[in-house]
């Protein structure tokens, strides 16, 4: 589901974070954590996120696209596979694939999804 300025405030009450201060939290844990589950399931978190235009300005200014598309030569499959799917759920936007343009995504994602088993592979 969509969401929007008046439907995130009802959500995220007088205490909770914001949009933009929860995803700015999830990059730094991220960034900071050595655990690799911990590491892919924040980025498969991120890839949900991914999908709702609210989440787009967020993403372009906290730097996640291009941790998805660093997620792409990583050699576990389940950071690929969780990569690929943010991309595809944020490139929509005309803003986003740009970034993944101009970063060389396109033939990082070519090579992903041109595995003979048809599931996603690491470059």
């Amino acid at each position: 589901m969509f969401t929007n300025k008046e439907r995130q405030r009802q959500r995220t009450g007088r205490y909770g974070s914001s949009r933009d201060d929860y995803l700015q939290e999830l990059v730094t844990e991220f960034q900071k954590t050595a655990n690799e589950d911990s590491k892919r399931n924040i980025v498969a978190h991120l890839a949900n996120f991914a999908y709702d235009p609210f989440n787009y300005e967020f993403f372009r200014k906290l730097h996640i696209i291009d941790l998805f598309l660093d997620c792409l030569t990583e050699p576990c499959p389940k950071m690929v596979e969780y990569g690929v799917a943010g991309l595809c759920n944020c490139c929509p936007d005309p803003a986003n694939s740009t970034i993944i343009v101009r970063n060389d995504g396109i033939p990082l994602i070519i090579a992903c999804v041109s595995s003979s088993s048809g599931k996603t592979k690491s470059v």
